[in-house]
């Protein structure tokens, strides 16, 4: 993507010149590290760094390198170039050509460093330097290229139920469909009289002499012109203004050119005669393309509107009112009004309004919205409820936790709302074409209505009029702009309803595009809530010794396998020991001093690196390990004293999910620290035949760039904590959620649920959004590539086929609304 100048000047005509600041440089050291990573990106003349005023100057060529990548380049040195980004509403866009339009013109502002400008959801979201430029000076760029612009930032109530922005678009919407009927039913209307009248429908009309008829059809298509149609020639004005050419160009060219040729036919008809043409008027021509095209796009913001129907659903999830207890009376109160700390009061079938902890009470609470499942949840003291969720058998009262824009709810509606204004790599095809495709069409028409005015006998104008006006009207590129986000909107949309949050577009197609899965074991494929099966107590050691000192130890830790050894010492009554000096070593164990003794208690690389004499129980571990269990050693003075095993239940959809990824030709991986024996057990129950095992949680990231390396295109399940890093390092990263956190920064898809299924239908979901993609893309390419040469009138000489310019319009109008319904189609997926 092309960028800005950031305080750009061209240097000697070599190239141009950015300055950035540069934070997290502490010395000249840390400078010249910055410009030796600068200076190596291909496309860099030059770069010099100034540590005392942290700024970077850097000389590139434009063509080879992008000020985005030089910001890359900083960082991965280790430092940072402050960012900010802002989300704008841009109005008066029609067609990808506007898209491209707006882009350029935010790309044009010192500072801007990336945008993306999305026609569905009518948004640009601009990345720029912190305190190279501002938000007015946007929204003044965006105003001067012609367009309307409103800062989302400035509009935002942060008590709202979701982005304003939602809210905004979707009253516009319904607004514009309300505006665009009333005008079709006033077009249609008058486009049928002056029908009627140019074919001698109405009775002693046709007797009128040919000047009265036009006249009156003059008359009539004023104020339909005036009205109906004149956003099109304001929208062609300004974009002239600006050296440009889009949609509403077209559409004026077109309709302007039969107009002006009528006018001059109905007040003298003489100059036609002079040149050897029959004097005839195209008012019905130009009234039925101006109708059909506001007709269409009646039917696209219709359409459109049902793309966005997944944040209109999530917004009515919330309740308008909540009972809550106060000076100990329930009183009904806004939900705005509710705040952290209060007493909410829930009743059956009621709305839970905000998140919260229950206090007393139990019930079955509905998080379908939330999760994606179905079966209610049951509910008691200290359990968590998330607003939104509705409230099924029992009443309950619970402590409000969340309130407003920092609840479940409202972090999943913008989630969705961001993605689905984000652009998919795809897209870049159709932007690169719409960026040189109307000034390429209006010169076909000029040559069409040159070609046919000199080479076809008279009437050759009509000929050479009609052709070029059906060439304009029929390339609009607005299938092309709608073609992407629509289905992206409409995509994520449905994901949120499966519960599962996709970043944005780009995750989306490259999910499609996966040929390995790495799964993390526990608490991925496993439940995560290990039990100890085994304690095996050497010597005069007695098991609850072993217990004792093994617990004693691992309450200082956080692995769920500590938890599990936690939990058994406790339901046998053990009595637990003071312990000093605790540590925890990554992906071996851990050691801390109890009773005067040093206790370790670990893996077998752990009791390897200290010498520790393991003799029979090595065998005890191994048969242990190969029945799907953990074995962890334990030594006291550095002599082995007993063995613990710990098995985690395969979670139940698990084995399915595997099943079905490889029916979709996905190579499924186990990922583990554990040993292999006991590694290898658990992905055989599930259907895994390739197992990483013994990899320590630092080296999982290495595992998968390993895989990539390789040539594959690799997916990272995990829980995003521990492989936060395998998750960003792989090409997309799904994060099991626990469904209240939906902010995994590192994931590039969220599972609301640990169903394992989810998997499948996020993969799923993404081959059939991108499938969508191409074919939306497809036709919209093929019908210009199709159309432009039959509206030019290439088939008329053999066939004696021409192309109206009315049905040029509903062919345009048609291929709009054609691409929109396709991208609908995906609110039939069916979850898997």
């Amino acid at each position: 993507m092309e960028t800005s100048s950031l305080e750009l000047t061209m240097i000697e005509e070599v190239g141009v010149r950015a300055d950035l600041p540069v934070s997290g440089m502490h010395c000249a050291s840390c400078a010249n590290a910055v410009e030796k990573v600068v200076s190596g990106v291909d496309g860099v003349i030059s770069a010099s760094i100034n540590h005392a005023n942290e700024q970077a100057t850097v000389i590139y060529d434009p063509g080879s390198v992008t000020v985005a990548a030089l910001l890359e380049a900083v960082k991965q040195a280790g430092y940072g170039v402050p960012t900010e980004q802002i989300t704008l509403s841009v109005g008066g866009m029609t067609c990808a050509s506007c898209v491209a339009h707006v882009e350029k013109a935010l790309k044009g502002v010192d500072g801007v460093v990336e945008t993306s400008v999305n026609l569905a959801t009518e948004q640009a979201l601009v990345t720029y330097v912190a305190g190279k430029t501002d938000r007015q000076r946007l929204s003044r760029a965006v105003a001067d290229a012609g367009y309307t612009a409103v800062e989302e930032d400035d509009e935002v109530d942060t008590d709202a139920v979701a982005p304003n922005h939602s809210r905004r678009l979707g009253a516009q919407r319904h607004q514009e469909y309300e505006r665009l009927r009333s005008k079709v039913m006033v077009s249609a209307a008058l486009s049928l009289m002056i029908m009627a009248i140019g074919m001698g429908w109405i009775a002693g009309v046709d007797t009128l002499p040919f000047e009265v008829r036009s006249i009156l059809m003059l008359l009539l298509i004023l104020p339909l012109v005036s009205w109906v149609g004149a956003h099109f020639y304001t929208g062609a004005w300004k974009a002239a203004k600006r050296g440009s050419a889009d949609m509403n160009t077209l559409v004026a060219v077109g309709t302007g050119a039969a107009l002006l040729f009528s006018v001059i036919v109905t007040v003298a008809p003489w100059l036609i005669s002079q040149v050897g043409q029959t004097p005839q008027v195209y008012y019905d021509t130009a009234a039925m393309i101006i109708t059909l095209i506001v007709f269409g796009r009646m039917l696209e913001a219709k359409a459109k509107a049902k793309a966005s129907d997944a944040i209109g659903a999530l917004m009515e999830l919330r309740p308008p009112t909540a009972r809550v207890e106060r000076d100990g009376q329930e009183q009904e109160v806004a939900i705005d009004d509710v705040g952290v700390g209060d007493t909410v009061v829930i009743r059956p079938g009621k709305k839970i309004p905000v998140d919260g902890v229950l206090i007393s009470g139990r019930s079955a609470v509905d998080e379908s919205m939330l999760t994606g499942e179905a079966i209610p949840v049951e509910k008691s003291a200290g359990d968590e409820v998330v607003g939104g969720s509705i409230n099924k058998t029992g009443s309950f009262t619970f402590e409000a936790l969340k309130v407003g824009a920092d609840t479940v709810l409202f972090q999943i509606i913008a989630l969705v709302e961001d993605a689905q204004g984000s652009k998919a790599p795809i897209q870049r095809l159709a932007d690169k074409i719409t960026g040189v495709f109307v000034p390429i069409v209006m010169l076909i028409a000029l040559l069409t209505f040159a070609a046919w005015l000199v080479f076809w006998p008279p009437p050759s104008l009509t000929f050479a009029l009609v052709n070029f006006v059906a060439v304009l009207i029929i390339a609009c590129p607005c299938a092309l702009g709608l073609a992407t986000p629509t289905a992206i909107m409409v995509g994520i949309g449905k994901g949120a309803e499966a519960g599962i949050l996709i970043k944005g577009g780009e995750s989306l197609e490259i999910a499609g595009r996966l040929d390995r899965i790495v799964f993390d074991k526990t608490g991925t494929l496993t439940e995560g809530s290990p039990e100890v099966t085994d304690l095996i107590a050497l010597g005069d050691t007695t098991e609850t010794e072993l217990l004792g000192w093994a617990a004693s130890v691992e309450r200082f830790s956080e692995h769920p396998l500590s938890e599990a050894i936690c939990r058994r010492a406790e339901d046998d009554g053990v009595e637990l020991a003071v312990a000093e000096g605790f540590e925890a070593i990554p992906g071996r164990g851990v050691t801390a001093a109890t009773g005067g003794r040093a206790v370790a208690l670990g893996n077998l690389a752990m009791m390897q690196g200290m010498g520790v004499e393991l003799g029979e129980v090595l065998t005890q571990a191994e048969n242990l390990a190969e029945d799907g269990k953990t074995p962890m050693y334990i030594a006291v003075d550095g002599q082995a004293v007993g063995l613990i095993a710990v098995a985690d239940t395969v979670k139940s959809g698990a084995k399915d999910a595997v099943i079905t990824l490889k029916e979709m030709r996905l190579e499924s991986i186990m990922i583990t620290g554990d040993n292999e024996a006991t590694a290898s057990a658990i992905a055989a129950t599930v259907g895994i035949k390739t197992v990483l095992a013994g990899v320590m949680p630092d080296q999982k990231a290495s595992s998968v760039k390993s895989l990539q390396d390789q040539g594959h295109r690799v997916g990272m399940v995990g829980d995003g904590i521990n492989d936060a890093p395998a998750l960003a390092q792989a090409d997309v990263g799904i994060a099991i959620g626990g469904g209240t956190d939906v902010a995994i920064e590192a994931s590039d898809m969220t599972l609301m649920t640990g169903d394992l299924n989810g998997v499948v239908t996020a993969l799923r979901l993404s081959r059939r959004t991108i499938l969508t993609i191409r074919q939306n893309l497809f036709w919209a390419f093929f019908y210009n590539v199709a159309a432009i040469p039959v509206a030019a009138g290439i088939l008329y000489p053999a066939f004696g086929i021409l192309l109206h310019p009315a049905m040029a319009a509903a062919a345009m109008a048609m291929s709009s609304v054609s691409v929109v319904s396709n991208s609908l189609r995906l609110k039939r997926f069916r979850v898997a």
